[in-house]
Protein backbone atom coordinates (compact mmCIF):
# COMPACT_ATOMS: atom_id res chain seq x y z
CA UNK A 1 0.00 0.00 0.00
CA UNK A 2 1.00 3.44 -0.72
CA UNK A 3 2.38 5.62 2.33
CA UNK A 4 -0.33 7.48 3.69
CA UNK A 5 1.96 10.32 5.02
CA UNK A 6 2.12 11.38 1.27
CA UNK A 7 -1.31 12.03 1.13
CA UNK A 8 -2.41 15.60 1.12
CA UNK A 9 -4.28 16.95 3.63
CA UNK A 10 -6.89 18.71 1.46
CA UNK A 11 -7.79 17.33 -1.63
CA UNK A 12 -9.34 19.20 -4.47
CA UNK A 13 -10.77 17.49 -7.75
CA UNK A 14 -13.04 18.39 -10.34
CA UNK A 15 -14.77 17.31 -13.64
CA UNK A 16 -12.55 18.08 -17.36
CA UNK A 17 -14.27 21.20 -17.90
CA UNK A 18 -13.95 22.51 -14.80
CA UNK A 19 -17.75 23.39 -14.42
CA UNK A 20 -18.00 21.30 -11.73
CA UNK A 21 -15.60 21.79 -8.26
CA UNK A 22 -15.25 20.01 -5.17
CA UNK A 23 -12.64 19.98 -1.85
CA UNK A 24 -12.38 17.40 0.69
CA UNK A 25 -10.98 18.44 4.34
CA UNK A 26 -10.44 15.21 5.75
CA UNK A 27 -9.05 11.49 4.76
CA UNK A 28 -10.74 9.43 1.90
CA UNK A 29 -11.14 5.69 1.27
CA UNK A 30 -8.49 3.56 -0.49
CA UNK A 31 -9.61 2.71 -4.51
CA UNK A 32 -12.34 0.14 -5.19
CA UNK A 33 -13.26 0.00 -8.58
CA UNK A 34 -16.38 -1.27 -9.83
CA UNK A 35 -17.35 -3.48 -13.00
CA UNK A 36 -21.00 -3.75 -12.90
CA UNK A 37 -22.54 -2.79 -16.39
CA UNK A 38 -24.18 0.63 -15.05
CA UNK A 39 -20.84 1.86 -14.47
CA UNK A 40 -19.48 0.56 -17.33
CA UNK A 41 -21.76 2.02 -19.96
CA UNK A 42 -21.16 5.50 -18.32
CA UNK A 43 -18.22 5.23 -18.59
CA UNK A 44 -16.82 3.15 -21.49
CA UNK A 45 -14.75 0.54 -18.45
CA UNK A 46 -14.49 0.29 -15.22
CA UNK A 47 -14.84 3.28 -12.60
CA UNK A 48 -12.42 3.85 -9.56
CA UNK A 49 -14.30 5.31 -6.85
CA UNK A 50 -13.04 6.57 -3.67
CA UNK A 51 -14.77 8.11 -0.78
CA UNK A 52 -15.02 11.05 1.73
CA UNK A 53 -17.33 11.86 4.70
CA UNK A 54 -19.87 14.12 3.62
CA UNK A 55 -19.77 16.48 5.84
CA UNK A 56 -15.75 16.65 5.18
CA UNK A 57 -16.47 17.62 1.55
CA UNK A 58 -17.82 20.67 -0.46
CA UNK A 59 -18.77 21.75 -3.80
CA UNK A 60 -16.85 24.77 -4.63
CA UNK A 61 -18.27 24.85 -8.32
CA UNK A 62 -20.98 23.44 -8.94
CA UNK A 63 -22.57 25.41 -12.44
CA UNK A 64 -23.06 22.34 -14.78
CA UNK A 65 -23.57 19.53 -11.54
CA UNK A 66 -26.66 17.03 -12.91
CA UNK A 67 -27.50 14.45 -10.84
CA UNK A 68 -29.38 11.03 -12.22
CA UNK A 69 -31.32 8.78 -9.99
CA UNK A 70 -29.88 5.46 -10.53
CA UNK A 71 -31.67 3.35 -8.62
CA UNK A 72 -33.99 3.82 -5.51
CA UNK A 73 -32.29 5.66 -3.06
CA UNK A 74 -28.94 6.47 -4.71
CA UNK A 75 -28.51 9.27 -7.89
CA UNK A 76 -25.27 9.43 -10.02
CA UNK A 77 -23.65 13.02 -10.37
CA UNK A 78 -21.82 13.95 -13.58
CA UNK A 79 -21.09 17.46 -15.78
CA UNK A 80 -24.01 18.34 -17.37
CA UNK A 81 -21.26 19.90 -19.72
CA UNK A 82 -18.29 17.56 -20.66
CA UNK A 83 -20.22 14.44 -19.13
CA UNK A 84 -17.75 13.86 -16.47
CA UNK A 85 -18.74 11.07 -14.28
CA UNK A 86 -18.38 12.58 -10.90
CA UNK A 87 -20.34 11.31 -7.90
CA UNK A 88 -22.11 7.99 -6.52
CA UNK A 89 -24.58 9.08 -3.34
CA UNK A 90 -26.70 6.96 -1.42
CA UNK A 91 -29.05 9.50 0.46
CA UNK A 92 -28.94 7.38 3.80
CA UNK A 93 -24.83 7.21 3.45
CA UNK A 94 -22.59 9.55 5.62
CA UNK A 95 -20.37 9.07 2.82
CA UNK A 96 -20.33 10.24 -1.08
CA UNK A 97 -18.21 7.89 -3.11
CA UNK A 98 -16.10 10.02 -5.55
CA UNK A 99 -14.57 8.81 -9.14
CA UNK A 100 -10.74 8.74 -8.51
CA UNK A 101 -9.70 10.00 -11.92
CA UNK A 102 -11.73 13.64 -10.36
CA UNK A 103 -9.08 13.90 -7.99
CA UNK A 104 -6.33 16.27 -8.88
CA UNK A 105 -3.91 14.57 -6.75
CA UNK A 106 -4.42 10.73 -6.05
CA UNK A 107 -1.23 10.23 -4.39
CA UNK A 108 -1.66 7.81 -1.46
CA UNK A 109 -4.28 5.77 -2.84
CA UNK A 110 -4.35 2.48 -4.14
CA UNK A 111 -6.72 0.02 -5.41
CA UNK A 112 -7.62 -2.23 -2.78
CA UNK A 113 -10.49 -4.11 -4.01
CA UNK A 114 -12.87 -4.70 -7.48
CA UNK A 115 -16.76 -5.11 -7.31
CA UNK A 116 -18.75 -6.77 -9.38
CA UNK A 117 -16.19 -8.90 -11.15
CA UNK A 118 -19.42 -11.24 -12.60
CA UNK A 119 -20.09 -8.10 -14.75
CA UNK A 120 -16.45 -7.35 -15.90
CA UNK A 121 -15.63 -6.78 -19.83
CA UNK A 122 -14.74 -10.03 -21.53
CA UNK A 123 -11.73 -7.88 -22.97
CA UNK A 124 -9.35 -7.31 -20.05
CA UNK A 125 -8.24 -9.22 -16.86
CA UNK A 126 -7.91 -8.43 -13.00
CA UNK A 127 -4.47 -9.33 -12.31
CA UNK A 128 -3.38 -6.68 -9.34
CA UNK A 129 -3.97 -9.05 -6.59
CA UNK A 130 -6.32 -7.25 -5.32
CA UNK A 131 -9.64 -9.10 -3.46
CA UNK A 132 -12.55 -9.90 -6.02
CA UNK A 133 -16.11 -9.89 -5.61
CA UNK A 134 -18.88 -11.58 -8.49
CA UNK A 135 -21.39 -9.13 -6.41
CA UNK A 136 -20.40 -6.38 -4.54
CA UNK A 137 -18.95 -6.91 -1.34
CA UNK A 138 -17.10 -4.42 -0.33
CA UNK A 139 -15.05 -4.38 2.80
CA UNK A 140 -12.64 -1.78 2.26
CA UNK A 141 -13.23 0.39 5.22
CA UNK A 142 -13.58 4.26 5.37
CA UNK A 143 -10.80 6.07 7.61
CA UNK A 144 -11.70 7.88 10.95
CA UNK A 145 -13.15 11.22 9.86
CA UNK A 146 -10.09 12.67 11.92
CA UNK A 147 -7.35 10.65 10.58
CA UNK A 148 -5.09 12.39 8.32
CA UNK A 149 -5.83 12.76 4.71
Amino acid sequence: MSDPSRSPARRTGGCACGGVRFAIDGPVKQIVTCHCTACRRQTGHFLAFTAAWKDQMRLEGEETLTWRTSSPGYRRGFCSRCGSMLFFDGERDEKISIAAGALDDASGLEIQAHLFTADKGAYYEILDGAPQYAQGGDTVPMPPRDADG
